[in-house]
C-alpha cells in the first residue's frame, strides 16, 4: 500500500488558526481605507487545539517596504484578538495577522497552579531552563546573559523570581519561537489618504460666471479675486466644472433649448473644440499660465482647487478625428451620440470602452490626470465615473495614486447603489450620495446608519451636497429659505464632507426650468450668471458659522461615531459626534420642517456622549452662542424654521466649584498658516430664547421611532454624457435602503468618559416669554409621562437667535395662508 501524501513540514506543524481578520473588504480584494495617523483597530479570531496559551500580533508595512511594524494584539475573549495600528505614511499598506503557540506562557501558568497546590515542581522547573537557555540562544548579549542567570536559578530549584518577574514574560515573548507560526492570508490592502480625503467642505463655481461686471465672460483672474469670498466661509476646496473648450456642433442653447443663439456658449461638458481637448484651458478663461497662478493662490487662502474630469467629447473634440477607433459607430457610420431614451445628447460623444483599441484609450485617459497634476492639481471630481469600465478605475486609480499618493478623487455617481459602492471599492476617495433626496427624519437616520454602522465605513466616505447644477430639488423648490437653513446644517454636521453649489445655494435660488423638473430656470450650465455675493438675503454667515463650527470640533471632522438619539418627534431628527481622542462630542437636533415651528423631547444616549447618568451638563449652541444646563437624557426643545431650525450643541462637563478655566471661543481653529478668512459674524445672546433648556431627571418611555414612510427610490443619471435633466426614479431593488437599522447591531459603545471642558458654562437663565410667530405649530405627541400631566408647550426649550446668520426674515406667505390673520 503506497504511502498517503502528506502536507508540507510547514503546514504539518501549525497548531494555530487565524480567521475573520477585520476590517476587510470582500475578503482582501479591495483595500480599507484610512487617513494619515487614523488609529486602524484590528481584530481577528485567533484559537487553537488543546489548552496552551497563544500569543498574536499585526503585521503592518507600506507596500513599498520589505519589513514590517509588528503590534502585539490583546485577547477580547471568546478566542477574538485585538490591537490598533495607526498608520504614519500616505499609500497603500498591507496587513497580517500572525498567532503562535506561547511555550513560555503556558510553562509559566501550568507551574504556577502546580506551586499553589503543593505539587512538586521540580521537573518542571528543569523545562523551564531549557526553555530560557535556548531562548537565550536568540537574544542580544545583555539579555542572553540574564536568561542564562534565570536557567541556572531553575536548575538550582530556586523558580521564585521566573514565576514573578513581569520583565522576563515580555522578554520571553519577543524571544519566542516562531517557526510554525501561522500567518492570516491574503495580506490585507490599507489605503492611507491625507486628512482631507476624510474631512473636506467644497464650495462648486462655474469660472465663467466670476466675473464682477454683468455680461462679460469671467477669467481665472476673476476667481482669484474670488477667493477670499470661498475662503472667508470656512471652503477648503474650490470645485470648478469643465475648463476645456467647448465644442460648437449641436450646442445647446439656453435651458438646453436645441437650437442655440448666436451669443450662447454651450454646456462645459460638451468638451473639445479646435482650441483643445482635456489638456487645454477654454481660451476666454485664461492660460494654463494664469490656472496655474489660481491654484497656487488658492492655496495661499487655505484652499484647494479640484477639476472636473468627465471622459466624453463633443463632435469637434481633437479625439473624433485623431482616433476614431475610441468611439462606436453605427450602421450609417456616424458616431454613436449620447442618449438616455427618449432625450438624445447630440452635442457629446460618449467613449467606447469595448473598443479594440481599448490599451490606447486607457493610455490617453491615464494622461489626462497626469497632466493636471503637473500643473498643481491634487482633487478630482469625475463626472459619471459608472458610465465608463470598472476595470479602467480599478487600474488608473491605484497606479495614479501610486505615482501620487496625495491625490484624491471624488466619484459623481448618482446611480444604483451597488454601482455607487463598487466605484469606492476600486478606489474612488469619497462618494456622492442619495442625501439630496432624504428629507424625513426617518430617512435620513436610515441612510446615515446604513452610511456609517455597516461595512460601508470601511471603503465608502460619503460627500453629501444639498443641491448640484443638476439638482435642485422639490424640498428646495417649496420649501423656502428654512428649507437651504435645514439642508445646510444637516449637510455640514451628518458629513464629515459636504459641498455645496453656489452661489446658487447662499442665495437660495429655487425656481426650476419647468414644474416636476430638478433643473435650475436659467441654468449656468448653459449660460453665464451674474449674481449680487453681497445681497442681504444671503445665507454666507450662517454658512461661514458651520464651516467654523466643523473646522473647530474634532467630533465633526468624521463619520465612524455617529449615532443617533431617540426623539417624540418624527419631524425632529437628534444625532451626536463624539471624538473618542479629545473626547469632544457635538449634539445637534434639527427640525426638517421647513414650514411650522417643532417642538419635543430627545432622549439622548448618554453613555454614548462619555456621560454618566445623573449628572448634569451645559450644552453650548455653538450656532446661537447660548448655553443651557441640562440633566438626564431626556430635554426638551422647541425649532422655528423662520428663526433657526437647528442646534448644533457642544456637550460641556461643567468644571468643579472654585476650578479656573480659561475662557474659550466656541467652534473656532485658526486656517492654515498664510490664509486669509474673515471672521465669523458676531452673534448676539439669543432673544426671545424661551426658558433655558432643563432637561427632565429620570427616565422617559422611548417614542423615538416614528412610522416608517415611504423609501424613496435612488435617482440616478444613466447613460454616458452630462445631461441637464435627471431621469425617473430608479425601479425597486435600485434604492439604497435595505430596511431600517437595527439598534441591537449598533456595536459596542465607546468607553464612558468625560470630554474636555472647552469653556465657562454660562448659568441658566429664564428670558421673557416667547412671542407668537406666524403658521400653525405642529402639536407634540405623547406630552407628559402617562398619567401625570402635561408638561407647558413653551416651557424649557432652548431656540436661540438667528442675529447675525442672515436667518431673521419674515416667512413668505404660503397659498393656504391666504386670508389668515
Amino acid at each position: 500500500m503506497a504511502r498517503p501524501q502528506l502536507p508540507p513540514d510547514r503546514v504539518g506543524r501549525q497548531r494555530v488558526v487565524v480567521e475573520n481578520v477585520q476590517p476587510s473588504v470582500d475578503g482582501g480584494r479591495f483595500p480599507v481605507k484610512r487617513v494619515l495617523d487614523e488609529p486602524l483597530v484590528v481584530e481577528a479570531d485567533v484559537f487553537g487545539d488543546g489548552h496552551d496559551h497563544l500569543q498574536a500580533a499585526v503585521r503592518f508595512r507600506h507596500h513599498r517596504q520589505r519589513v514590517a511594524t509588528e503590534v502585539p494584539m490583546v485577547p477580547l475573549g471568546n478566542d477574538r484578538w485585538q490591537a490598533e495600528v495607526v498608520p504614519g505614511k500616505l499609500g497603500r499598506h498591507l496587513l497580517t495577522v500572525v498567532g503562535w503557540v506561547d511555550r513560555f506562557g503556558t510553562w509559566r501558568a501550568d507551574t504556577r497552579t502546580k506551586v499553589a497546590a503543593g505539587l512538586d515542581v521540580s521537573v518542571e522547573l528543569l523545562m523551564g531552563a531549557d526553555l530560557l537557555a535556548e531562548a537565550a540562544g536568540r537574544a542580544p548579549a545583555r539579555l542572553a546573559a540574564r536568561l542564562r542567570a534565570h536557567a541556572e536559578a531553575l536548575r538550582r530549584g530556586d523558580g521564585k523570581a521566573v514565576l514573578e518577574d513581569p520583565l522576563l514574560e515580555r522578554a520571553m515573548r519577543s524571544l519566542a519561537d516562531r517557526d510554525h507560526e501561522t500567518v492570516s492570508e491574503p495580506e490585507l490592502p490599507i489605503d492611507v489618504d491625507r486628512p482631507r480625503a476624510r474631512f473636506s467642505t467644497w464650495y462648486e463655481m462655474f469660472p465663467r460666471s466670476a466675473s464682477p461686471e454683468p455680461g462679460r465672460h469671467g477669467t481665472f483672474a476673476d476667481v482669484e479675486r474670488l477667493l477670499p469670498y470661498v475662503a472667508g466661509m470656512g471652503f477648503d476646496v474650490l470645485y470648478l466644472p469643465p475648463i476645456h473648450p467647448i465644442g460648437t456642433t449641436h450646442r445647446k442653447g439656453r435651458n438646453n433649448a436645441l437650437v442655440p443663439e448666436p451669443d450662447d456658449v454651450g454646456s462645459p461638458w460638451a468638451i473639445g473644440s479646435p482650441d483643445g481637448g482635456h489638456k487645454a484651458v477654454h481660451p476666454d478663461l485664461g492660460t494654463l499660465e494664469d490656472f496655474r497662478r489660481l491654484v497656487a493662490r488658492a492655496g495661499d487662502h487655505g484652499v484647494e482647487i479640484a477639476l472636473d474630469v468627465a471622459f466624453q467629447c463633443s463632435p469637434d473634440h481633437p479625439y473624433v478625428r485623431e482616433h476614431p477607433e475610441w468611439f462606436r459607430r453605427r450602421p450609417d457610420g456616424s458616431v454613436q451620440f449620447a442618449e438616455n431614451p427618449p432625450k438624445r445628447y447630440e452635442d457629446i460623444f460618449p467613449f467606447d470602452f469595448e473598443s479594440d483599441a481599448w490599451p490606447s484609450l486607457w493610455c490617453e485617459l491615464h494622461s489626462v490626470f497626469c497632466f493636471w497634476i503637473e500643473q498643481g492639481v491634487r482633487i478630482f471630481r469625475v463626472d459619471n465615473p459608472h458610465t465608463k469600465a470598472f476595470p479602467f478605475w480599478e487600474w488608473a486609480i491605484p497606479d495614479l495614486r501610486r505615482r501620487h499618493p496625495d491625490v484624491i478623487f471624488l466619484a459623481e455617481a448618482f446611480t444604483r447603489p451597488r454601482v455607487m459602492e463598487r466605484l469606492a471599492k476600486l478606489g474612488f476617495n469619497q462618494s456622492y450620495t442619495y442625501f439630496a433626496w432624504r428629507n424625513t427624519a426617518w430617512e435620513l437616520r436610515q441612510y446615515f446608519e446604513e452610511l456609517t454602522r455597516t461595512e460601508l465605513v470601511e471603503h465608502l466616505r460619503p460627500n453629501v451636497w444639498p443641491n448640484t447644477p443638476d439638482i435642485l430639488t422639490e424640498y428646495l423648490q417649496h420649501g423656502g429659505r428654512p428649507a437651504f437653513t435645514i439642508r445646510a446644517i444637516l449637510a455640514a454636521t451628518l458629513s464629515a464632507s459636504y459641498g455645496i453649489y453656489g452661489p446658487a445655494f447662499e442665495l437660495a435660488e429655487h425656481v426650476p426650468r419647468e414644474p416636476g423638473s430638478e433643473e435650475y430656470l436659467d441654468s449656468e450650465k448653459y449660460e453665464v450668471r451674474h449674481r449680487d455675493l453681497d445681497h442681504p438675503d444671503s445665507l454666507r454667515p450662517l454658512l461661514t458659522r458651520l464651516n467654523r463650527v466643523r473646522h473647530g470640533s474634532p467630533a465633526l471632522q468624521s463619520n465612524r461615531h455617529l449615532r443617533f438619539h431617540g426623539t417624540d418627534n418624527e419631524q425632529i431628527l437628534c444625532y451626536s459626534k463624539r471624538d473618542p481622542l479629545t473626547r469632544d462630542a457635538v449634539v445637534c437636533v434639527v427640525s426638517v420642517d421647513p414650514y411650522h415651528t417643532q417642538s419635543g423631547w430627545v432622549s439622548l444616549d448618554l453613555g454614548a456622549l462619555g456621560l454618566g447618568t445623573g449628572e448634569p451638563f451645559d450644552m453650548e449652541d455653538l450656532l446661537g452662542g447660548e448655553t443651557y444646563r441640562w440633566q438626564g437624557p431626556s430635554n426638551f426643545v422647541r425649532l422655528d424654521p423662520f428663526v433657526l431650525p437647528g442646534h448644533v450643541f457642544r456637550v460641556v462637563i461643567p468644571p468643579p466649584p472654585g476650578a479656573v478655566v480659561p475662557p474659550a471661543e466656541a467652534g473656532t481653529e485658526p486656517r492654515p498658516e498664510g490664509a486669509t478668512a474673515e471672521p465669523a459674524p458676531a452673534v448676539p445672546p439669543a432673544r426671545d430664547a424661551g426658558p433655558a433648556a432643563v432637561g427632565e431627571v429620570g427616565p422617559r418611555p422611548d417614542r423615538s421611532r416614528p412610522a416608517p414612510t415611504a423609501e424613496k427610490e435612488a435617482r440616478g443619471v444613466e447613460g454616458d454624457a452630462r445631461t441637464g435633466e435627471r431621469p425617473a426614479a430608479a425601479g425597486p431593488g435600485e434604492t439604497p435602503a435595505r430596511g431600517p437599522a437595527q439598534e441591537a447591531q449598533e456595536g459596542r459603545r465607546e468607553v464612558p468618559g468625560r470630554p474636555a471642558y472647552e469653556g465657562r458654562a454660562q448659568q441658566a437663565r429664564v428670558p421673557p416669554p416667547p412671542v407668537a410667530r406666524p403658521g400653525p405649530e405642529t402639536p407634540r405627541r405623547g406630552r407628559g409621562p402617562a398619567g401625570g400631566p402635561d408638561r407647558p408647550a413653551e416651557a424649557r426649550g432652548a431656540r436661540p437667535s438667528p442675529a447675525g446668520l442672515g436667518l431673521a426674515r419674515p416667512p413668505e406667505r404660503r397659498p393656504w395662508e391666504e386670508g389668515s390673520g
